[in-house]
Order: C-alpha cells, then structure tokens, then sequence
C-alpha cells in the first residue's frame, strides 16, 4: 500500500467486503499464499516475477501447452509442480489462487473453471475474448465468493489514483465533453515468429494451445503473435483500448457506453493478420461524453496516453506522469511523475491484500468485463461497418 495518504485512501475505494463463508481456509496475516500460474509466457512469467517479489507467496505449479515456457518458469519457481493442462493444476487442493496469462481465447474457460475449484484468480485483460462471456465470468465469481482480480493495472497506479482524486473527483476539470485516447507503434503486435518454430516443436500441444478456436494446421505466426488473429484476441483494441477506457471508466464513474462506431483495416502489414494495424474506435456514453481510441503499427508515430478534455482544462495521463493544463491566460501546467516501479506490483499486492481481507480488489472481475466490454463494441462497430446501439440498463446490442 502506498504511504502517501492521499494515495492511499483512493487505493482502497470502492472496496467491498465479499464473504468468506465458502473460502477454501482462512487465511492469517503471516500465512503464505499458494499460486499455480497457468500460461507462463513473457508477460506470465513477468508477473508471476511480482509475485514472488512478496515473501508471502509461494509458487507451488506452473503450467503451459508448451515445455519451453514450463522450464523458463521454472528457473524462478525452481520447486513448482509442472502441468500441461490447467485443470489438473486446479487439481491441487493446497493452491490458493491462481494467475492466468494464456492467450485471450482462454480467459473465459480457465477462470470459469479456476472460480469453480475455489480458486482466487488474478486474470491478464483483456477479461474476455468475446463479449458474450464475461457475465459467467462474474457470475462464477459471485457464487463461489472469489477474488477475481483483473490485470488492469492502472487501477492500483498511485499517480492514476492521485490524479483521478485532485482532479476529477474535485471537479477541477469541469464538464468534461471528451476522453482522448491513442496507442501508437506498439511493436508487440509486429512480432515475428523465430526460426525454431518453423516446424511444430514436439513439446508443444498445438490442438491443446487452439482450444476452442476452429482447427487450422499449424502455423508459427498464429502461435507465437496470436494478438494479429481475431480468433484469437481483439487486436490492438482489446489488448491496448481496454487499458485505457479503464482509465476513463475509473476517471468518469461511468462503465458502459450507449454507442460505438469504428474504422481501420489491414492497411500497411498485409502478413495475413485478420486484426487491424490501423483502428479508431469512437464510444458515446449516457454522461454526454465521448472516449475515442486512435491506434496504428505504421512506425511514423509512436506513444500511448489518455487525455481528459473539460471546460476548465484538461488533463494528461500515461504510464509516466500526468500533466494538468488549467484555462486562462498565462497559467502553467503541473507535472506530477509515476513512482519509479512498475504499478504492475502495486495491483499484485491490492490482489495479495484482497485474498487476505475477502475484499474486492481494484480490478474487479466486473470492472474488467465492462472495460472489456466496452472494447469488443468497438471491435463489432469495425467488424459490422456500422453503429452499434447499446442498451447501458440490460447490456445488449440493439437491433440493427
């Protein structure tokens, strides 16, 4: 938990008690808590690296469809048990919680069945890969009562939080008309698949890695930047956009937009991809105002920030500082810097924190389906060529 009090108080709102009446033990402030982590690729092992960063966690198995990344996980979690099926991990009784980073098109499944074995689950964004399956996420959520924690981690960002408390939650920016967001020349979604997956590894279980997702024979690129394919994930807008309209979310107290419009297309990598290189997504919310998304992989811009546009001024904000730009002549601007580490800790300990306490975290399972949700709109605006109509009070689709 931060020090600063300002700080920390908006940290911890919003937080509501959940029982523990079916809590697999009850754990004590001394107690360690046990993590199975499920798909430790890159990002996986990086946060599974926050964990273990708290003498209180012990990472006790690993699993993945490909032995490569069990053995990479393995030199941080030198005594995990090794699974290549995620519900034998859930096998183990003596897990408390669990961290899921497989690619998007897993979420639903391996949380769902996470939640059903009496698991707190820590799950990357986006929550979803459609938007038909986050309300049996929350639904799994409620009934078991877990802690279901959302890799949204702005949520738990001081600055963010300081931010939203000195300037949105004092009105200092006015009516806001307007939430800017872009994400420029993200080099992650242009990842080349090496040499060594040529061939299908023998190690690695193709049809186990394509789950629910219709067959195709093997095809390097699709495994190894799996974030190009719309069977797969969202493209750049459910994996950077859902970042960013949780911000606004969080900033505006509103989580569900009434419309959304898109447009883009594959216009510069013609490399097979289904997902866009070039998106703008345009969302209209009940509060009048409207949140854009603004992204392309061509190398001529790069960057990523949310700016809040408001008729006393506007504020931006990014993974680095916020800068508020007050109206009127000859007023500066405050610059206010992030903390130094990545906040990515910060929303592990609110998780580590939450699975003591059986509060809600800051990333709850429902705030990460309306973000993503929020998202997968766009994607449907982009997919359809049209608006789409969206009722905030029942959370469906309008007929067209």
């Amino acid at each position: 938990m931060p020090n600063d009090p300002l700080a920390r108080r908006a940290f911890i709102t919003g937080a509501t008690a959940l029982t523990a009446a079916s809590y697999s033990r009850v754990m004590g402030a001394n107690d360690t808590v046990q993590l199975g982590v499920i798909g430790p690729g890159e990002r996986g092992r990086f946060v599974m690296s926050q964990f273990m960063m708290s003498p209180k966690v012990h990472v006790g198995a690993v699993c993945d469809i490909y032995s490569e990344q069990i053995d990479k996980a393995k030199q941080k979690a030198v005594d995990a048990k090794t699974f290549t099926d995620h519900r034998k991990l859930l096998e183990m009784k003596e897990l408390d919680a669990v961290l899921i980073a497989t690619p998007d098109h897993w979420h639903s499944r391996t949380a769902i069945d996470a939640l059903n074995a009496g698991k707190d689950v820590y799950v990357e964004k986006p929550l979803t890969r459609t938007i038909g399956e986050g309300p049996n996420i929350v639904k799994a959520c409620r009934i078991n009562d877990r802690v279901c924690q959302v890799g949204m981690q702005q949520r738990s960002g001081i600055h963010y939080l300081r931010a939203k408390a000195e300037y949105l939650d004092t009105g200092r920016l006015g009516k806001i008309t307007l939430a800017r967001t872009w994400w420029h020349g993200n080099t992650y979604h242009l990842r080349k698949a090496p040499e060594s997956l040529r061939e299908k590894p023998s190690n690695l279980d193709w049809a186990h890695f394509l789950g629910p997702v219709k067959w195709r024979d093997w095809d390097p690129q699709q495994y190894y930047n799996w974030r190009a394919y719309l069977d797969f994930g969202g493209g750049q807008v459910t994996d950077l956009f859902t970042h960013w309209i949780d911000v606004v979310h969080m900033f505006m107290g509103q989580e569900i937009p009434k419309a959304a419009s898109a447009a883009g297309g594959v216009f510069a990598y013609k490399d097979g991809r289904t997902a866009p290189d070039t998106i703008n997504v345009l969302l209209d919310y009940p509060g009048d105002f409207t949140a854009t998304f603004e992204a392309t992989l061509a190398p001529g811009i790069t960057g990523a920030a949310v700016e809040m546009c408001g008729t006393e001024g506007r504020l931006y904000i990014d993974r680095s500082k916020y800068t508020f730009y007050p109206i009127g002549r000859n007023v500066q601007p405050v610059e206010v810097k992030a903390e130094p580490h990545d906040m990515t800790l910060d929303h592990v300990n609110n998780f580590l924190e939450c699975v003591r306490t059986r509060k809600r975290p800051n990333g709850d399972v429902l705030i990460g389906h309306r973000s993503a949700q929020a998202s997968h709109l766009g994607n449907i605006a982009y997919l359809e060529r049209r608006r789409i109509d969206f009722d905030p009070q029942r959370e469906e689709i309008l007929p067209f």
